[in-house]
């Protein structure tokens, strides 16, 4: 990259925003019409889950992005070496490329990290409306109207981090802080929409648990998050292939560990706190510590979907949560045995970004049960 060229450039900004509203118009449009006959409270529920499927679209994406190592694809921010687009970055791509083929910036990687910053924009737009709508409607809806500023705030604070992931070159703690952000934000979005449809008339309202069901629900959801964090720490140190084959690591149950070094949080990608290449006992201690993290973290969510199968209104959670257990298990092992095909990988995150809408989907629908 250019000398002269700041690692944040705000030039492009005003023309990426230009482009978030053109692919935000097409969802608005289609809401527009479709539910011009609807009240405001299921226009802004609709919009919601669109926002909300766009946004789960946008952490595939970017864990697409991040599999394919194009992270750096375009390493300044907003835009791409000072442009909206590659196109307008041709020459300095080029010679990024020509000078390291197969290096961090090419021209695939180049607008599969623009692709991701567009869709991003979009998601952005969308929340604004989101936000602004809700003000609007304040009086008329059952959502209050602090929750959708939250998110706006939320995706503002995501965006900075997406621009910390750029100008901190993949520092691993701060590109999976970026990863848990776009989760917490498909629970903003789920809860809302939930909390629309339970404001619908005739809605039959939220279910009642027992409050060691409600309790084992909140718990299980903590240990996911846990877990989702583990993952996103093997997948940003990539440490996927410390450990190829399964269930034993390096042929044995307990392999050589350093789990100081691998747990050191703030330190850059491949290094350790001093400075010096991370070792291979690190990169395993964070492998196997995601992988027997989720053999707990399994045998309880089994455990919780047989508590809630023949509770009333939770079988189709109960079930949901089976399947994405059993998808979780093949795309994880696939990870190892296969070697981290790209299908997988992707395939075990949507699943996790799935876990969080299905979790917050179920809290945000129940409620503990009050003893009299």
């Amino acid at each position: 990259m250019d000398a002269a060229q700041p690692l944040v450039d705000l030039a492009p900004i005003t023309r990426m925003m230009l482009l978030g509203i053109v692919i935000a118009l097409g969802p608005l449009l289609w809401i527009g019409l479709k539910h011009r006959s609807a009240s405001p409270a299921q226009r802004l529920r609709v919009l919601t889950l669109v926002t909300l499927f766009l946004t789960f679209d946008l952490v595939l994406f970017g864990a697409f992005t991040r599999l394919t190592d194009s992270g750096l694809g375009c390493p300044d921010w907003p835009g791409c070496y000072g442009a909206a687009s590659p196109i307008g970055a041709h020459a300095d791509i080029s010679a990024a490329q020509s000078a390291m083929p197969t290096g961090p910036v090419t021209f695939s990687k180049a607008w599969i990290e623009m692709i991701h910053r567009y869709l991003a924009t979009g998601v952005g737009v969308l929340i604004i409306v989101l936000a602004v709508g809700s003000w609007i409607e304040r009086r008329r809806i059952h959502v209050h109207w602090v929750w959708p500023v939250v998110t706006l705030v939320w995706v503002c604070l995501q965006g900075a981090f997406g621009a910390l992931t750029v100008t901190m070159k993949l520092f691993p703690a701060i590109v999976t802080m970026h990863l848990l952000g776009g989760l917490v934000l498909l629970a903003l979005l789920r809860a809302q929409s939930v909390a629309y449809r339970l404001g619908e008339p005739g809605s039959p309202g939220p279910v009642a648990l027992s409050p060691a069901q409600r309790w084992a629900l909140v718990g299980a959801f903590a240990l996911l998050w846990l877990q989702i964090a583990l993952g996103g720490w093997v997948s940003t140190n990539y440490a996927v292939l410390a450990c190829r084959e399964f269930p034993t690591c390096q042929g044995s149950w307990w392999p050589p560990m350093n789990l100081r070094e691998g747990f050191t949080l703030w330190r850059e990608l491949g290094s350790n706190r001093v400075g010096e290449a991370i070792t291979f006992p690190a990169l395993t201690a964070i492998h196997y510590v995601h992988r027997l993290m989720a053999y707990a973290v399994f045998a309880l969510l089994l455990a919780l979907a047989w508590a809630l199968w023949r509770v009333p209104g939770m079988a189709r959670f109960a079930r949901v949560l089976l399947a994405l257990c059993a998808w979780q298990f093949f795309t994880g092992l696939s990870n190892v045995v296969l070697d981290w095909p790209l299908l997988a990988a992707v395939s075990h995150t949507g699943g996790a970004a799935a876990l969080v809408i299905a979790f917050t989907g179920a809290l945000a629908s129940s409620r503990a049960q009050v003893s009299r």
